[in-house]
């Protein structure tokens, strides 16, 4: 009879298997090159993927998600090669974990966080100490991403204390489960405001910039990479390897990511 443990790593790749839609067998997974990413990356990450496959004739495949999903995923044995994560919290969780490999870590990007309104209603906001973003919002609601677990939330939160507007709009935050979900609430006109990375902002042509917040005011915001203790995939590294060259640098700058080295 298995495990418990090992109950939950066969449904976590079966899972897995089917939502980045290759069949989960050890074949297959050797075929490509499986990601879990945060969901900020997408547009970057997915234009990257698609060189590295035209580049080389190798495929990598993404799983996106808020960081915090995806590695509790991994602790729980979901199959994959490569973590980017947004923040340094979580790739440190997995590391204390030992569920990466050392020599195989390192920081990838630079990233900022920014105010969002929807664009037909999108008007300069100057964020300073104190601002009244409480009045700002009304009745509606701020969009972020939850600001115990997901990356975004937590600079977004950070931020705000660090400004003294927290207490006056913690009651109106709806955290949502990804800075993309966060996003979309914006975009959609469900919430007024939003709290979202910058480049999360230039891949929705729904809303606008309406203020971005001072580098000083949060932790600095870091997205690291590392492959996966279990990974066996030998085009992992290679991978890897292309995300930090210059060939790929231009999809992430092009975003507005910073390339940290």
């Amino acid at each position: 009879m298995r495990s418990h443990r090992q109950w939950i790593k066969f449904a976590a790749a079966a899972i897995s298997a089917v939502f980045l839609g290759v069949a989960a067998t050890p074949g297959a997974a050797a075929e490509k090159v499986t990601v879990f990413a945060a969901a900020s990356l997408k547009n970057a990450l997915d234009a990257a993927n698609a060189a590295w496959a035209k580049d080389g004739g190798k495929e990598a495949v993404a799983s996106y998600a808020a960081s915090s999903a995806l590695a509790k995923q991994i602790e729980g044995g979901a199959p994959a090669d490569i973590f980017i994560s947004a923040d340094l919290d979580w790739m440190d969780y997995l590391a204390k974990n030992s569920l990466i490999k050392v020599d195989g870590r390192s920081n990838l990007l630079g990233n900022r966080i920014v105010l969002v309104a929807a664009k037909d209603h999108a008007k300069p906001v100057e964020i300073k100490k104190g601002f009244d973003l409480a009045a700002l919002l009304g009745d509606g609601k701020l969009a972020m991403g939850e600001v115990k677990s997901v990356p975004a939330g937590k600079y977004g939160k950070a931020a705000l204390e660090a400004l003294g507007v927290w207490p006056s709009v913690e009651a109106k935050v709806a955290g949502a489960e990804s800075v993309r979900a966060a996003l979309a609430l914006v975009s959609r006109g469900e919430a007024p405001y939003g709290i979202v990375y910058q480049t999360d902002a230039t891949a929705d042509t729904g809303v606008a910039v309406v203020g971005t917040f001072p580098a000083d005011s949060h932790p600095p915001i870091i997205y690291p990479i590392a492959i996966l203790s279990e990974s066996q995939n030998p085009d992992t590294t290679a991978y890897l390897e292309f995300l930090k060259s210059e060939k790929a640098a231009h999809f992430f700058t092009e975003q507005g990511f910073t390339i940290l080295k």
